[in-house]
């Protein structure tokens, strides 16, 4: 009976890979590399943002873009301090925002900021389709998308949609977040995408008045996953009032503060996902 659930595993791998559509390249993107958690609220889309600003940082010759994929909590808008809807070019296709240096495109900018978006599945998969599919990127080495957090339609879509380049993902130290991410790992690993590695977001609080250094989500349950999935740590971001206050006023601490001790890890972390590309690139 072993060899009949082998075959018939087999069969159902066979069947997945011939139903899977085609992976078409954005046009003008060399590489894309997506940001991911397994559950909502570990600072996925502040990772995305300052990784995005990191990357160009760290090598000004490197142009980089930000698709915030994140139809229900588009969060992208905000980080970037951006409003307004695209404009079109001659062939119909969406200019992304600029702010930083730093094309974005993302569902807020075509809803309006209060309304809840209230949307069936097929709906989500066409605007998912919209955003990747009909904007002009102009020409990018990295295209960061902000994924929604977990692994449901919008996630598969993308990773069966378009060649991707590595996936980055994000959790906080606690347990709980740390099995949902276990989650979005292997969903990657099942669709052949590299897991390029690990953030460990919010990983240490340092008090501002006495310096002391409480791990208030637990201390080293990112590195201790990264280890049991055998992928790479790819930094620690600090649980700091800094960070906080630069994202929620649309001023990303690696451009607003780019001398402080949080913009340099970001800064680590856009090296370390380069690093990890080009590994997976020989």
């Amino acid at each position: 009976s072993k060899m009949i659930f082998k075959s018939l595993q087999e069969r159902q791998r066979q069947h997945m890979a011939r139903g899977l559509p085609k992976q078409k390249p954005i046009a003008g993107v060399k590489e894309v590399i997506v940001v991911a958690s397994g559950k909502g609220g570990v600072g996925k889309s502040t990772t995305a943002v300052n990784l995005a600003l990191g990357l160009m940082a760290n090598d000004q010759s490197k142009s980089v873009g930000l698709l915030d994929a994140d139809v229900y909590g588009p969060s992208v808008p905000k980080l970037m301090n951006l409003k307004g809807n695209p404009e079109l070019t001659d062939k119909n296709l969406m200019r992304p925002l600029v702010n930083f240096g730093i094309p974005c495109m993302s569902m807020g900018f075509l809803v309006e900021e209060v309304a809840p978006i209230v949307w069936r599945g097929l709906m989500v998969m066409s605007a998912i389709e919209k955003l990747v599919r009909q904007v002009d990127w102009g020409n990018l080495d990295y295209l960061v998308i902000d994924m929604p957090p977990g692994t449901g339609d919008v996630q598969l879509s993308i990773t069966q949609n378009i060649p991707i380049a590595g996936a980055v993902i994000v959790s906080t130290p606690q347990d709980i977040a740390l099995l949902d991410a276990r989650r979005g790992a292997e969903m990657f690993r099942k669709v052949n995408v590299p897991v390029l590695g690990l953030v460990q977001n919010m990983s240490v609080f340092q008090c501002p008045k006495c310096n002391h250094q409480t791990h208030i989500f637990g201390l080293d349950g990112a590195k201790e996953l990264a280890q049991t999935l055998g992928v790479e740590m790819l930094g620690d971001i600090p649980l700091h009032l800094n960070i906080r206050e630069t994202s929620d006023k649309g001023q990303p601490v690696v451009v607003s503060s780019p001398d402080s001790p949080e913009a340099e890890a970001y800064r680590r972390v856009a090296a370390a996902v380069v690093r990890r590309l080009a590994e997976h690139l020989r």
